[in-house]
């Protein structure tokens, strides 16, 4: 019988097992080319760096050990390899890094492209191989007016043919617009402009009278989580892709309204929700100090406990542990942040999501933000909680899942960080009744929450002799 938390091993032998080499470097693209070591070298010589961590996806670690042999004796620094991540292969794993005490990292592979707190990186995306003469062609297919506005976007791994691509598209269609990975040398170079777009490591210019929403957006890479990141922030735009290995075209047929409400299904959820575990998804990407922060203020803020949460890669037999718990809310990377929590105990949801579900002042506005750095202060998308909520606006709702009575009202956090012991102040006595949890009290009231001390607690005793044997039979049970 198998489960979501256990599995009697049948899916395992019958598991396909995928041969080496497939999805990694491909066998036509020597090792110096497609690792771009001319490039990486430079890099590591320029700034002078002693010990370098290269960080490997699990398709690459075959080719590690030469890279990091080559690496070492072209620059006579120390080279560490980095296979199994602490969170998701796309981000940069600066806790790995740390541990050896590395000057810079070296990413290769998927990438994000969120930027990293501490350490100096270079991104080697691996040039997959592009067909620019088919994907100019499928392209003509699905655009046939010449004159529509379209954005093309690309998988990192592509990024070295769009210039290829777009010298066969310009001349015919003037109004497509080709974005570029973000580097210190593209950021430099580009001219200030008010129609100029910079999220999720690129940049394009849009026109300003047409406006981001009534452009089209053709995508080259393989289905994947990058491409849903893309579709949920910008649902308002009709996409369609070219799969560089099949060769194929399509009109994506992903039913982002159907998404979008699931989205806000876990949404209403979070609003029943009275005890919260913050997961940390990340510890590289920049802030996400200010965010875990952020969002413990927020749900204390709405008559909710947070509790912080680090266990690697979320799992369902992991978050199981914490019965308490009534959602979780995910810190990762836009990639990492969209966790499809169907086969979880309990829900798990974005930052955007736990804001929109505590902050009064926000309200769906059709936009979808998988960017967590956008809702701190001083970001494009923050939007201030309110001290207060007028008296007209104070009532009552109901749940659209449970039918149940929730307050609307706003409780107000002490300036210490509440205890396990203290209340949380609320603003009126019907709130404060709201926010009894049985699964807080549960929590609080619980003997045993882990491994304890209990210093000058345990009498000593003397050692004894403990049983012998194996667990079928020790020593001092008789023969059945």
């Amino acid at each position: 019988m198998t489960t979501t938390f256990s599995s009697d091993g049948t899916d395992l032998m019958q598991r396909i097992v995928t041969p080496a080499g497939v999805g990694g470097r491909p066998p036509t693209v020597g090792l110096d080319e497609y690792y771009e070591l001319d490039r990486t070298i430079a890099f590591v010589l320029d700034n002078n760096f002693t010990k370098v961590a290269l960080q490997f996806p699990d398709e690459l670690l075959s080719d590690s050990a030469t890279i990091a042999a080559k690496m070492e004796e072209m620059t006579g620094s120390k080279m560490y390899i980095l296979g199994d991540t602490s969170y998701g292969s796309c981000c940069v794993d600066e806790v790995a890094a740390e541990h050896v005490n590395a000057e810079a990292v070296v990413h290769y592979g998927r990438a994000c492209l969120s930027p990293c707190c501490k350490l100096p990186v270079l991104h080697v995306f691996g040039q997959q191989p592009l067909d620019v003469l088919c994907c100019a062609e499928v392209f003509q297919e699905l655009h046939p007016d010449l004159q529509d506005h379209v954005i093309v976007l690309s998988d990192v791994a592509y990024s070295h043919a769009i210039d290829n691509l777009a010298s066969h598209l310009h001349p015919i269609y003037p109004n497509v617009v080709f974005s570029q990975v973000d580097s210190k040398e593209a950021l430099s170079s580009a001219q200030p402009d008010s129609g100029l777009v910079c999220e999720f490591g690129r940049h394009f210019t849009v026109d300003e009278q047409h406006g981001l929403a009534n452009y089209s957006v053709f995508y080259v890479g393989c289905e994947g989580p990058e491409l849903t990141n893309f579709m949920l922030n910008w649902n308002q735009c009709p996409f369609s892709s070219f799969n560089p290995k099949t060769g194929e075209g399509r009109w994506e047929t992903l039913d982002v309204n159907r998404a979008l409400r699931r989205r806000l299904y876990l949404v209403e959820r979070a609003r029943d929700a009275q005890v919260v575990g913050i997961i940390m998804g990340t510890l590289g990407v920049a802030k996400y100090l200010s965010v875990l922060e952020h969002l413990q203020g927020i749900i204390h803020q709405a008559g909710k406990r947070a509790y912080t949460l680090a266990v690697g890669k979320p799992s369902p037999a992991k978050l199981a542990n914490f019965l308490e718990v009534d959602i979780f809310v995910l810190v990762a990377c836009p990639q990492n942040s969209l966790l499809d929590s169907s086969d979880f105990y309990r829900p798990v949801v974005t930052p955007y999501e736990m804001e929109m579900a505590c902050n009064p002042a926000r309200s769906w506005t059709g936009r979808y933000v998988t960017d967590f750095s956008c809702l701190l202060p001083g970001a494009r998308e923050h939007i201030p909680i309110p001290d207060k909520i007028s008296d007209s606006n104070n009532h009552p709702d109901i749940s659209l899942i449970t039918g149940e009575m929730r307050s609307t009202s706003l409780c107000t956090v002490p300036d210490s960080e509440p205890t396990s012991g203290s209340a949380v102040i609320c603003s009126n006595p019907i709130q404060t009744v709201a926010q009894i949890s049985p699964a807080a009290s549960f929590l609080e009231s619980r003997s045993w929450r882990g491994l304890e001390q209990k210093l000058g607690q345990t009498a000593v005793t003397k050692a004894v002799p403990g049983r012998r044997g194996v667990a079928i039979a020790y020593e001092d049970e008789s023969c059945r």
